[in-house]
């Protein structure tokens, strides 16, 4: 079978969708199916490695950001027609939602991955002043119903980002969770010397993996970060990921032990910063899964998350806590985080993590191809190298 994936916002520097893609296509590669990947590129281009051939499109920058958005979609059905997939997998929400009337012209299954949960995402990028005079919430019903009625599947990762298209009543709606790479990140990779150099043995070392844009909200980090110095807690934060948000945080940062180190390219010392870390933070509220979140567990570093977002699902009272989304109820989990037995909570995040590997991911997607088992239903517990540079 020749599955097609398709995808927008894709970039050197992005993340989830990123990791998302390439897992998935070494799993259907490795399952003995062709895979074809059409993504937005600095110019046209075709290449082709390890069994996946990824064509780029010229596509524009969004503005402000390092993302690429294809703007002729109807390039991307023209691609797909000379290619003649048997299933179509489109990661993306914006312009490239109508394939799924491309693929019933041409008898090609389809399914539609939502990687964040729309009515929560349009709120937090609302000014505060305009919150409950704009309809986002209608806004985000209207554009789920269509989306839902363009295509075979639409396909959530976790209960929280289906909530938006269970109150629709959407009948087509699957969950697969994400998985992580339970061997590239680990206990193990732990570096005194890499930890010694933000942190004394002394300190307590927390970490923020996040795109720095403003509903990652990682001023709740630094405000949580002063909470526990004003606590005298010897705290210090690492931030890894860069953004439009950065010199606002930085300005906010003045006077605290904070590093920003940019976007981490190298994925080896990602997971050894990861490892080396006393507690991760993720506070951005409308985080739909939280890959960065899952990574930090499965390098035994217990986590804090947004009660708000889809991160409180993957947590237990064992490797994490579930916090107020604000800085005093961020430093209060971290200290209850603290307060556990060191070895015992690395075990805990460790093992929450390893209910979530990529094979699991892999045969879930093929599944709601049809073309391995049975589909998961919606109501299945959450608990159970990367992309070449664009053209």
């Amino acid at each position: 079978m020749r599955i097609a994936q398709v995808a927008n916002f894709v970039a050197p520097s992005s993340g989830g969708i990123r990791t998302t893609l390439r897992h998935l296509a070494t799993g259907y590669a490795a399952a003995g199916h062709e895979v074809v990947r059409v993504l937005p590129g600095r110019r046209d281009g075709v290449r082709t490695a390890d069994g996946v051939t990824t064509f780029w499109v010229r596509s524009p920058l969004v503005p402000g950001t390092s993302y690429r958005m294809i703007v002729e979609p109807a390039r991307v059905g023209e691609l797909l027609t000379g290619v003649g997939p048997t299933h179509l997998e489109v990661h993306d929400r914006t312009s490239l939602r109508g394939l799924g009337r491309w693929a019933r012209r041409a008898g090609v299954g389809s399914l539609v991955v939502s990687h964040e949960r729309l009515d929560r995402l349009l709120w937090a990028k609302t000014p505060a002043r305009l919150r409950g005079f704009l309809p986002t919430r209608t806004i985000a019903d209207v554009t789920n119903r269509s989306l839902a009625a363009g295509f075979d599947t639409v396909v959530t990762t976790t209960r929280w980002a289906a909530g938006e298209f269970e109150r629709l009543g959407v009948t087509n709606l699957r969950q697969v969770p994400l998985g992580v790479d339970l061997d590239r990140f680990g206990p193990e990779r732990a570096d005194r010397s890499l930890r010694r150099a933000f942190a004394r043995d002394s300190d307590v070392l927390l970490i923020v993996i996040s795109r720095l844009d403003e509903e990652k909200r990682v001023d709740i980090a630094l405000d949580a970060l002063a909470e526990l110095r004003r606590r005298r807690v010897p705290a210090r934060l690492v931030i890894a990921g860069d953004g439009r948000g950065r010199a606002r945080l930085e300005r906010r940062a003045a006077g605290l032990p904070v590093a920003f180190l940019g976007f981490l390219a190298d994925r080896d010392r990602l997971s050894a910063l990861l490892a080396s870390a006393d507690v991760a933070l993720a506070p951005g509220p409308v985080e739909t899964f939280g890959l960065a979140a899952l990574e930090a567990m499965a390098s035994g570093t217990p986590v804090v998350v947004h009660h708000a977002s889809a991160l409180a699902e993957l947590v237990d009272p064992n490797c994490g806590r579930v916090a107020a989304g604000c800085g005093h109820g961020f430093a209060d989990a971290v200290e209850e985080v603290l307060a556990l037995d060191p070895a015992e909570r690395r075990l805990a995040a460790r093992a929450r993590a390893q209910a979530y590997p990529w094979s699991a991911t892999v045969r879930g997607f093929l599944a709601l191809h049809g073309l391995a088992g049975q589909p998961y239903p919606i109501s299945r517990p959450a608990a159970a190298g990367d992309l070449p540079r664009a053209a």
